[in-house]
């Protein structure tokens, strides 16, 4: 289980290092801004890239789950970890409904959403479920 962990908290700390970078105004890995928008958020028109606010609370969440996996053992541990698992896997199945395909219509954020990001969270979930499952004995 180490090692899954391991995996899974690297992984997140690299998504949370590039969303850092935008929460800095850095724009990677496209320069444009507005393609980069419409390759990431992919919201109908979009134009500009989320502000620093938004950016910068989805770096702390993605750290504290990258850390959930190394806390001390517990029920407060195996729940956190399953709440992690599901967040990853709502996501995942919302990049498929209807309603984030209205929302999110953009190229090419709706054509990698699904078929690189919704897999990627997928990966999470699933990784995330079995440390929870390992966690809750």
């Amino acid at each position: 289980m180490t090692l899954l962990a391991i995996f899974a908290s690297a992984g997140l700390i690299v998504v949370a290092a590039i969303h850092l970078l935008w929460a800095l105004g850095y724009w990677w890995p496209i320069h444009d801004e507005a393609e980069l928008a419409r390759t990431v958020v992919g919201t109908k028109g979009i134009t500009k890239m989320p502000g620093a606010v938004p950016c910068a609370v989805v770096v702390v969440a993605l750290l504290f789950a990258a850390a959930w996996p190394w806390f001390p053992e517990g029920t407060l541990k195996g729940l956190g970890l399953f709440g992690i698992a599901l967040v990853f896997q709502i996501r995942a199945v919302a990049a498929y409904s209807p309603l984030m395909k209205r929302l999110a219509p953009e190229q090419p954020f709706r054509r990698l959403d699904e078929s690189l990001y919704a897999p990627i969270c997928i990966a999470f979930g699933i990784a995330f479920m079995v440390l929870a499952g390992n966690a809750m004995g």
